[in-house]
C-alpha cells in the first residue's frame, strides 16, 4: 500500500514537472516568453461580431501585413448565451472559426474572456437574463453572479481546449483576460470589490488554460495574473511586480462615436509617438484598440446612444478598407521596432540626456546588439542633437528609432505614407419605399396592469420598443373644449426616447442623450369630449455598458405622467390602468427579411416616385 502510494505520488510529480517544462507561454520582467523566446509583440483589436465572417480573412491578413503579431478580441457573452443554457457560436459569433483563421495566417491571439467587456457593447456584454437571476449583484463578491461568471469562463476555456487552440496545444492563443478595467471601480463598489477581483483572478488561473492571464487597469492583480495599462498614453505605467512585463492592452487609436456627437480623430503622428515612447521605456506588448472597429450590427450598441458605426478612426476602417496614412505609418513603426527587437528584449534601457527636452534610451545585449530611441519632448520646436558622435534632426514631439544605434530608420512625426481617403461609389438604380407602422394597434399579446412598469422587465431586451397606452375621459364641462387651449401632457421617462400619439395623431417626440438618458416630454395635445387614447412608444437606444451596479438602472416611462389645464387642475395618470404591447408590428412580421417584406404594403417616397416617373 505504501509502495503504491509512493508510486502514485512520484507519477504526479513527474507529470507536474512535465507541464512546467512544456509550458509554451510564460513571462518575465522584460517580456512575454513564447517557446523560450522573449518577444516584443504588436497586437490589434478586431472584434469578430463587429464584422462579417466573409470579412475575417481579409481583416486578419491586413493586420499581418501591417506588422502585427497578435489579434486581440473580447468574447461576447450575450451573443453566445442569449438565453441561459442556450448557446450560439455560429455566423458572426463563430469564435472558433475566427481564432483558427488568425492562427492559419500566422498570428497569435489574445482572448479577452471577461466576461464583462464594456466595449460600448449592449449591457457591457452581459446577457439580460443575468439581471433577473435571484439575488444577483453584478461585478462584486456576490454568490449568484460569481457562479454564472465562472460557468461561462470555464465553458469558453474548455471550448478552446477541445479545439486545441491554446499555444501549448499548437494553437494561436497566447494570452487570456478576465474581468475588464475593474481597478478604477473598486472604491465605488464597496467592501465586496477587492475580494471579487482576487476571486476572479484565482478562478481564471484555476481553469487550466495554460497561458498567462491579464487584468487591465488592475493594480492589485494577484500573482501570477499580469496587470496592464489602457489609455491614450501608457509610458508612465509599471506593473505591480518586478517579475511581470510592461503591457499596454488598449492603445486607443481614436474613440467611439455617440449619436449626435463628433466623429473623433487621432493623428497617426501622435499614435506612433505614444507607442514608441512606451517601448523605449521598456514596454513589450502594445495592442491597438481598435485596429478594425467595425459595426455595431443589429442591436448590439450600448451606451445608451452609441452609434451603429464603431469605426474608432482605426487603421482599418469600418468597411474593412485600409486607412492611410495611419495604417502605413504604423506598419513602418512596427518594422523599425522589430529590427530593434534583439536588443530590446535583452534588458532595461539606459537613459542619456542629450538636450533640454531630448533624451536617448539605449538597449544593449550581451551578444552586441544595440538599439536607441532618440526623443524630443518639446511640443512645438524641432531639435538637432548629437548621439554617439553623430547628428540627428528630431521634429517636435517625436521619436527616432535607431535599430543599430547608428541609423535612424523611422521617425514618429515624419509620415511618408501619402494620405489616401477611401473612395465611395454610390450605388445606382435604387429607389426608397416606406412601410407605415400602426400607431399602437393592440393585438392578443397586449396586457394590462395598474400603473407604469419598467420597460426592460417587460421586454427582456427582445425588442427596443414598448407601447404604453391608457385612456382619459373628458366630459363636456371642460373649459378647454370651448377655449381651444389644449391640455398639457407631461411624461417623465428613464429613457431613452418617446413618441407620443393622442387618438392616433402624432404629437411629437422627446429623447435623452449620451450623458443624460433621462427625458421629459411636455406639450399641448388635442383632446375631445369622451374617451381619448394616449399611446406612448418608448424606445431603448442601447443598454448601459458601464457604471456601478448598472443592472439596477431603468428604462422606459416610470412617470409621473400628468395632464394639466383641466378644470380640476393637474390629473396624474401614472397609477391608472395601462395597456402594454411589446415590440412593433413590423418586427413581428419580419419586414427586415425578404419573406417578411412581401407581407406588408410599401409606399413610394415622394423623391423615389418622382425619379421613377422621370425614368
Amino acid at each position: 500500500m505504501r509502495s503504491g502510494g509512493a508510486g502514485v505520488l512520484l507519477l504526479a510529480l513527474i507529470a507536474a514537472a512535465a507541464v512546467v517544462a512544456n509550458a509554451a507561454v510564460t513571462y518575465d520582467h522584460r517580456a512575454v516568453v513564447i517557446n523560450g523566446r522573449r518577444r516584443i509583440l504588436m497586437s490589434g483589436s478586431i472584434h469578430y461580431p463587429r464584422s462579417t465572417p466573409e470579412m475575417w480573412p481579409d481583416l486578419i491578413q491586413k493586420a499581418k501585413d501591417g506588422g502585427l503579431d497578435v489579434v486581440q478580441t473580447y468574447v461576447f457573452w450575450n451573443g453566445h448565451e442569449p438565453a441561459r443554457g442556450q448557446y450560439h457560436f455560429a455566423d458572426r459569433y463563430d469564435l472558433v472559426r475566427f481564432v483558427k483563421l488568425a492562427g492559419q495566417a500566422g498570428l497569435f491571439v489574445h482572448l479577452r474572456i471577461g466576461p464583462y467587456v464594456c466595449a460600448e457593447w449592449n449591457f457591457g456584454g452581459f446577457p439580460v437574463w443575468l439581471k433577473y437571476v435571484p439575488g444577483i449583484s453584478f461585478r462584486t463578491d456576490n454568490g449568484p453572479f460569481k457562479a454564472e461568471m465562472q460557468r461561462f469562463v470555464e465553458k469558453i476555456v474548455s471550448m478552446m481546449k477541445s479545439e486545441g487552440l491554446f499555444e501549448w496545444q499548437g494553437g494561436p492563443i497566447i494570452l487570456a483576460q478576465v474581468e475588464n478595467e475593474y481597478g478604477p471601480m473598486e472604491s465605488a463598489m464597496g467592501a465586496g470589490a477587492k475580494p471579487y477581483a482576487s476571486w476572479a483572478a484565482n478562478m481564471a488561473v484555476a481553469t487550466g488554460a495554460g497561458v498567462p492571464w491579464v487584468m487591465c487597469k488592475q493594480d492589485d492583480a494577484p500573482d501570477p495574473v499580469i496587470n496592464t495599462c489602457n489609455g491614450f498614453y501608457c509610458d508612465y505605467f509599471s506593473p505591480n511586480s518586478n517579475g511581470k512585463p510592461t503591457m499596454w492592452t488598449e492603445a486607443w487609436t481614436g474613440w467611439f462615436t455617440a449619436f449626435g456627437g463628433p466623429v473623433p480623430h487621432r493623428p497617426v503622428e501622435d499614435m506612433a509617438f505614444a507607442v514608441a515612447r512606451f517601448v523605449q521605456k521598456g514596454g513589450s506588448f502594445v495592442n491597438y484598440y481598435m485596429y478594425h472597429g467595425g459595426t455595431n450590427f443589429d442591436r448590439t450598441a450600448g451606451g445608451p446612444f452609441i452609434a451603429t458605426s464603431y469605426d474608432y478612426d482605426a487603421p482599418i476602417d469600418e468597411y474593412g478598407l485600409i486607412r492611410q496614412p495611419k495604417w502605413g505609418h504604423l506598419r513602418d513603426l512596427h518594422k523599425a521596432i522589430k529590427q530593434a527587437e534583439p536588443a530590446l528584449v535583452s534588458g532595461d534601457p539606459t537613459v542619456q540626456r542629450i538636450g533640454n527636452y531630448e533624451k536617448a534610451y539605449v538597449f544593449k545585449s550581451s551578444a552586441g546588439a544595440c538599439a536607441a530611441f532618440l526623443s524630443n519632448y518639446h511640443t512645438s520646436a524641432a531639435a538637432r542633437v548629437v548621439y554617439n558622435g553623430r547628428r540627428y534632426d528630431l521634429p517636435a514631439w517625436s521619436i527616432s528609432i535607431l535599430p543599430d544605434c547608428k541609423t535612424a530608420v523611422f521617425n514618429t512625426a515624419t509620415v511618408k505614407e501619402p494620405s489616401a481617403p477611401a473612395k465611395m461609389n454610390p450605388a445606382g438604380g435604387l429607389a426608397w419605399q416606406s412601410y407605415s407602422e400602426d400607431t399602437n394597434a393592440l393585438d392578443s399579446s397586449a396586457f394590462t396592469k395598474d400603473g407604469l412598469v419598467e420597460q426592460l422587465s417587460m421586454t427582456w431586451d427582445k425588442s427596443d420598443y414598448l407601447w404604453y397606452t391608457t385612456y382619459v375621459n373628458i366630459d363636456s364641462s371642460e373649459q378647454f373644449l370651448k377655449s381651444g387651449q389644449w391640455p398639457q401632457l407631461t411624461i417623465n421617462s428613464a429613457g431613452h426616447s418617446v413618441q407620443v400619439f393622442v387618438n392616433g395623431q402624432s404629437f411629437g417626440v422627446a429623447y435623452g442623450g449620451y450623458n443624460n438618458p433621462k427625458l421629459t416630454y411636455s406639450k399641448p395635445v388635442k383632446m375631445w369630449q369622451g374617451s381619448n387614447k394616449i399611446s406612448i412608444l418608448s424606445s431603448a437606444m442601447g443598454l448601459p455598458n458601464q457604471g456601478t451596479h448598472y443592472e439596477a438602472w431603468n428604462v422606459g416611462v416610470l412617470g409621473p405622467v400628468t395632464l394639466s389645464g383641466l378644470n380640476q387642475g393637474k390629473r396624474d395618470l401614472s397609477n391608472q390602468k395601462w395597456t402594454y404591447q411589446i415590440g412593433l408590428k413590423g418586427e413581428s412580421l419580419g419586414v427586415n427579411s425578404v419573406s417578411g417584406s412581401s407581407s406588408v404594403e410599401w409606399r413610394w417616397t415622394w423623391a423615389a416616385w418622382g425619379r421613377a416617373r422621370s425614368g
